[in-house]
C-alpha cells in the first residue's frame, strides 16, 4: 500500500471475532471495508480466536467440537500456499483450535505465509504498537496445572489443550511497561459492568445470571487487563458486539488484596442506541486521569486513635506467640499494584462476533500508540509492508527465565509455585541484559518469516472426517526460536519416542467421555443417556460392538465381569456393567425397549481397538446389538 494514503502515524487496524474457519469471507469483508473507508488496506488484521488452523483432516479430529460442526474450512488453502493472505494477520487460540497443530508453536509462529500465532500468551512489536495476547478460555479446574498434553490426546487433553493456565498468565503479570494492544478470547471477568451490561442482558439473557454470581467471563483475563491496561483491548467467544470502557483511579500503595485498583465508579457507559456505532479513536487529552482522594488530617487522627485501642497485644507480646495468633496476611490480588511505568488509566474493551451474515464482526480502526515518541522511534517503511513483526524485548527476558521451569506433556508434574514478583523481577533483569547484548545489539528481533510445512497438506475430495489422530511434528520454527534464545525445545522428540507413545495410545480419560451424540463406527449412531463430563442418568439408544479378552486399563470402579464396548461417539471404549436383575432395572428396559440393561461406569484403554482396529479386523468377533443404557 502506498505511504502517501497514511495522513497520520497511527496503525491501520482490522479485528475481526471468532474465525471458525471463514477467512476467504473475513478477508473479503476487510476489504469490502477498507473500500467504505477509503483506505487501500490495513497493516494488521487481528482475530480474537477460534481460528481453526487445520492442515487436513487428522487435524480436525482431535479439534473440540461436535462432529457435525467439523469442517477444514479455508485454512488449507492458506496452508498449502493455494491462496497468501492478503493482509498481516495474528491470532490467538480459543477453545475450537487445531491443537495438534498450535501445539508445536508454544511460542509463537506462523501457520501459513503472512498468518501468525501468538501462541499461549506473548508480546509482540507491529511498528509503534506493542500487543499482548492471552490464547484458551477460563476453566478453574485447569488453571494450576502445567500444559500436560502430548499427542495423542484421550477426551480430557482434547478439552484442555485450550484452558489458560496460571504459569503462562505469571509470566504476563511480571510486565512492568506499557502495551498498546491486549487480546483474549475469553472476556475478562466483569467488563460487561463497565459498558451497557442492560443492553447485553437483552441480547443474552443468560448473562444475567453469569455476571451476578462472577461466572462471566476469565478471571486470568481480568488480571492481564489490570495489570497491563492497554488502552484497547478485543475479544470474542460469545458471539456478540460489545463495547465497554474500564476506568483506573490513581495508583495506591499499599500491596495487598484491598488496594487493588478498582474501576472507578463514574466509569462512562458506552450508549447502546446504535451497537454498530462504537468510538476507538477518542481522543486521550479528553479523559482526565481520577485525582486521589487525600483524607483530613482529623479524620487521619482518628482512625489512628481507633487502631490504637483495637490493638489491645502489643507486637513485642505478639512475637512470643504460637504462629496461630500472628496476624493474617491478607491475599494479594495478581499483577497487582501496577508499576509507576504502567501510565494509562483507561481500557477501551470491545468484543465482536464470528463472521456470519447480518452479525457484528468486524472493526476498523487507527491505533495510535500510547506513548507518542514510539512513532518516531518506529516509523512506517516506505515498502510494503509498512510494518513487519518483531520479538519484544522484556518478553524474551521474561521466556527465559521461565523456561526452565515449563512442563510439556509429563502428567505426573506439578506446577511451580509462584514464588512473586519481587523474586523474578531481579532474574528477568538479569535476562534483559543478555538480551540486549544478543539480540538487540544485534539487530535479531525482527519475527523471520520461516513458514515451514509440517504435516501433510489436505487433499481435496479426501474424507474430512477420520479417526485417525496426527503425528507429533517438530516444528523448524520453535526449533530456530529456541536456537535464539539458547533454551531446550522441549518439543522435540525422536521417532522412536513418538512411535512408542502412539503405540501405547492415549491415556485413559479421568473425566469420562459419556454423553453420548453421534459419532463414528459401525451400526447404527444413537443417542446415549446422560448429561456430558462423564456423570449423569438417562436412557438413549445405542449400538456397540463387544470384545473381549485385550489387555485394558479402565477406571477404579471396575470390577471383574464388567464388559468393553464401543459405542457410537465415544472416541475410546466404555467400560458397561449390566443392570441388576433383583432391582428390576433390566426387566424394566428390555420391557420399555427390547433391549438389553447396562449400566455406564467409565472409559477404558483397550490395546488393540482403541481406533475400531476390532470392528475392522478381518475375522474379528465382535458382535453388533443395541442396548439400553440406563
Amino acid at each position: 500500500m502506498a505511504t502517501n494514503t497514511f495522513e497520520t502515524q497511527g496503525v491501520r487496524v482490522a479485528v475481526e471475532g471468532c474465525g471458525h474457519g471463514t477467512l476467504n469471507a473475513i478477508y473479503a469483508s476487510v476489504a469490502e471495508s477498507c473500500k467504505h473507508r477509503d483506505w487501500d488496506g490495513v497493516d494488521v488484521l487481528i482475530i480474537g480466536g477460534d481460528f481453526q488452523s487445520c492442515r487436513n483432516a487428522a487435524d480436525l479430529s482431535i479439534m473440540s467440537c461436535p462432529v457435525k460442526y467439523r469442517h477444514l474450512g479455508d485454512f488449507p488453502q492458506y496452508y498449502s500456499g493455494e491462496r497468501k493472505a492478503p493482509y498481516l494477520t495474528i491470532f490467538i487460540a480459543g477453545n475450537h483450535e487445531a491443537s495438534s497443530h498450535l501445539w508445536e508453536l508454544y511460542y509463537g509462529g506462523w501457520v501459513a505465509p503472512n498468518i501468525y500465532y501468538l501462541g499461549a500468551a506473548n508480546i509482540l512489536r507491529l511498528g509503534p504498537l506493542r500487543i499482548a495476547g492471552l490464547s484458551g478460555i477460563w476453566k478453574g479446574f485447569d488453571y494450576r496445572k502445567p500444559h500436560h498434553e502430548r499427542l495423542p490426546f484421550n477426551s480430557d487433553d482434547v478439552k484442555s489443550w485450550y484452558h489458560v493456565r496460571e504459569f503462562d498468565v505469571r509470566k504476563l503479570l511480571l510486565v512492568q511497561t506499557q502495551v498498546d494492544v491486549g487480546m483474549s478470547h475469553d472476556w475478562p471477568r466483569a467488563i460487561e459492568k463497565h459498558g451497557d451490561q442492560e443492553w447485553l442482558f437483552r441480547r443474552k439473557p443468560d448473562f444475567r445470571q453469569e455476571s451476578k454470581d462472577g461466572s462471566l467471563g476469565s478471571a486470568a483475563a481480568e488480571y492481564v487487563m489490570d495489570r497491563l491496561r492497554p488502552p484497547y483491548w478485543f475479544s470474542a467467544h460469545l458471539h456478540v458486539k460489545f463495547a465497554a470502557l474500564k476506568t483506573y483511579a490513581a495508583e495506591p500503595t499499599s500491596q495487598v488484596e484491598e488496594s487493588k485498583v478498582e474501576a472507578a465508579s463514574g466509569a462512562p457507559v458506552v450508549k447502546e442506541n446504535n451497537p454498530d456505532e462504537i468510538d476507538l479513536d477518542i481522543d486521550d487529552d479528553e479523559a482526565g486521569e481520577a485525582e486521589p482522594v487525600v483524607p483530613k488530617a482529623t479524620e487521619t487522627k482518628k482512625a489512628e486513635q481507633v487502631e490504637e485501642e483495637v490493638s489491645e497485644v502489643s507486637e513485642e507480646l505478639r512475637a512470643q506467640l504460637p504462629a496461630s495468633f500472628a496476624r493474617p496476611q491478607a491475599k494479594r490480588t495478581p499483577g497487582q499494584p501496577v508499576p509507576s511505568t504502567i501510565t494509562n488509566k483507561e481500557v477501551r474493551f470491545l468484543a465482536l462476533d464470528k463472521c456470519l451474515p447480518k452479525r457484528h464482526f468486524l472493526q476498523l480502526c487507527e491505533i495510535k500508540p500510547l506513548k507518542p515518541e514510539m512513532s518516531a522511534e518506529h516509523p512506517p517503511s516506505e515498502r510494503t509492508p509498512r510494518y513487519k513483526l518483531q520479538y519484544d524485548p522484556e518478553w524474551l527476558a521474561i521466556s527465559r527465565v521461565f523456561h526452565k521451569s515449563l512442563v510439556v506433556g509429563d502428567r505426573t508434574a506439578k506446577t511451580p509455585p509462584d514464588l512473586g514478583e519481587e523474586h523474578y523481577l531481579p532474574l528477568v533483569e538479569a535476562e534483559r541484559v543478555w538480551i540486549e547484548e544478543n539480540l538487540v545489539q544485534t539487530n535479531k528481533l525482527g519475527v523471520p518469516e520461516n513458514f515451514q510445512v509440517t504435516a501433510p497438506e489436505y487433499i481435496p475430495g479426501a474424507p474430512e472426517i477420520v479417526e485417525e489422530q496426527p503425528e507429533e511434528y517438530t516444528n523448524p520454527q520453535t526449533a530456530a526460536f529456541c536456537e535464539l534464545l539458547e533454551i531446550e525445545n522441549i518439543w522435540d522428540a525422536s521417532v522412536e519416542e513418538r512411535q512408542e507413545r502412539r503405540a501405547q495410545g492415549p491415556p485413559v480419560s479421568e473425566r469420562g467421555n459419556f454423553g453420548g451424540g453421534r459419532g463414528s463406527g459401525r451400526g447404527r449412531g444413537g443417542r446415549g443417556g446422560g448429561r456430558g463430563g462423564g456423570r449423569g442418568r438417562g436412557r438413549g439408544r445405542g449400538r456397540g460392538n463387544r470384545g473381549s479378552g485385550m489387555t485394558e486399563t479402565g477406571p477404579l470402579s471396575a470390577v471383574a465381569g464388567d464388559e468393553v464396548w464401543i459405542l457410537p461417539g465415544l472416541s475410546t471404549p466404555a467400560i458397561l456393567r449390566t443392570t441388576d436383575e433383583k432391582s428390576g432395572e433390566k426387566n424394566a428396559a428390555e420391557e420399555s425397549f427390547g433391549a438389553r440393561g447396562y449400566r455406564f461406569m467409565g472409559v477404558a484403554h483397550v490395546h488393540g481397538i482403541m481406533h475400531d482396529e476390532v470392528v475392522e479386523e478381518e475375522g474379528s468377533r465382535a458382535e453388533v446389538e443395541e442396548i439400553q443404557l440406563a
